[in-house]
């Protein structure tokens, strides 16, 4: 007989997973394509870098914003509309003559991250059983791990053959095509609670709920000081070729994927307190030992693979942990941890091309260590301070 943890999932994560897919390859799709941007509008690295920060400055500031602006709605019609945004603005921005033009546009293009992820999550809870909450979110932010799988690494390839606005382009084209299917796979009528100004007080208000989100948004500064500028660390440390660069993304995004699977998998075992804190602590293992893979791309390959491994199980260990801590209060939770997530990779983005401007390049990985070890420390006394503290009815 079969479990109900071990119940098949409802067709409708399956969309939400790969319309996760699409949101997280078009993010990180100018990272992937960061030299081939600066080269192109002759901009520099750092200017380049800017399109990441503004972008996620948007999703950042918007993710809580636009939680209650869209509250009311029907799911399936504001994710397929979100998604379906996202496609037609990823062809706009193809068509960008310049980065003075191109830098709005991916600014405006960024609403539809800031609303799909959070509200696909705070759904999830509608459409399973509260036994299989843990894995049905997991499973659903699978999408940004086969992203980092398949979408950076094809990102970096593509955009070193044909250029970073085909790149773009097919990110349009297949956003839009998955807007169709959530359409057609979403039911209706799925809408999430809506939340009173009492209710963003109270998640506000708490204690364990913020120190989960500051948890995420130093994790998420911490990895972008570093993650946002691989494409030119990469070149001019390991002199990585196109073709090895798309490699190393590859190597980078098969870990990720793994790590989410192994978390989908055990998180409701674990707890999301433990998975979590396991997650951070091989990110924080990849930091302390980078300088050896500083001469040898093989090596630089093995000091990479704790860091896959957390990279995207964390996020997805953050979501669950958040959601089981107070389900009520969901929907303002994860939007608020969504925010953090691109709040901090504005801020690592930004001050990753200050420092490459300074000449600090070889650097970054000794300031994204200390915050990361800061996110891990926050953790563990976010989990004491849960075991001491009334959550939120």
């Amino acid at each position: 007989m079969t479990s109900p943890s071990s119940a098949r999932l409802p067709p409708a994560l399956w969309a939400l997973m790969v319309g996760n897919f699409v949101i997280g390859t078009g993010v990180m799709a100018v990272a992937g394509t960061l030299n081939d941007i600066s080269a192109s509008l002759n901009v520099s690295i750092p200017q380049a870098g800017q399109l990441l920060t503004a972008g996620a400055v948007l999703m950042g500031l918007g993710a809580p914003l636009l939680a209650g602006v869209v509250a009311g709605w029907d799911r399936r019609r504001l994710l397929a509309i979100s998604l379906l945004w996202y496609g037609v603005m990823h062809i706009v921005c193809a068509l960008a003559p310049n980065y003075p033009s191109l830098l709005p546009l991916r600014v405006i293009t960024m609403i539809s991250p800031a609303i799909f992820t959070p509200q696909a999550a705070a759904c999830v809870g509608l459409l399973v059983k509260p036994d299989q909450r843990g894995r049905a979110i997991t499973f659903v932010f699978l999408g940004w791990s086969v992203a980092s799988v398949m979408g950076m690494p094809l990102s970096a390839w593509l955009g070193g053959l044909f250029g970073w606005r085909t790149v773009l382009a097919l990110v349009g084209v297949v956003g839009i095509g998955v807007s169709a299917w959530i359409w057609r796979a979403m039911p209706n009528g799925v809408r999430p609670a809506s939340l009173s100004g009492h209710d963003w007080r109270r998640a506000l208000g708490s204690p364990p709920l913020m120190m989960v989100v500051g948890v995420t948004l130093l994790m998420s500064f911490g990895q972008f000081t570093l993650f946002a500028y691989f494409a030119p660390y990469f070149v001019r440390v390991l002199g990585l070729s196109n073709e090895a660069l798309s490699l190393m993304f590859l190597w980078f995004g098969a870990f990720g994927l793994l790590g989410n699977v192994v978390m989908t998998r055990h998180i409701d075992r674990l707890g999301p307190d433990r998975a979590a804190a396991i997650a951070l602590s091989g990110m924080v293992l990849s930091l302390a030992l980078w300088p050896l893979g500083m001469q040898n791309v093989w090596m630089q390959a093995l000091v990479l693979v704790p860091w896959a491994l957390g990279c995207f199980s964390c996020n997805s260990a953050q979501q669950a942990r958040l959601v089981h801590m107070a389900p009520a209060l969901a929907p303002a939770s994860v939007a608020l941890n969504t925010s953090a997530i691109y709040g901090g990779q504005a801020l690592g983005a930004a001050l990753g091309g200050v420092l490459i401007a300074q000449g600090h390049l070889l650097k970054l990985y000794q300031v994204s260590l200390v915050l990361m070890l800061g996110s891990l420390g926050l953790s563990l006394w976010a989990a004491l301070v849960q075991k001491r503290s009334p959550m939120p009815a």
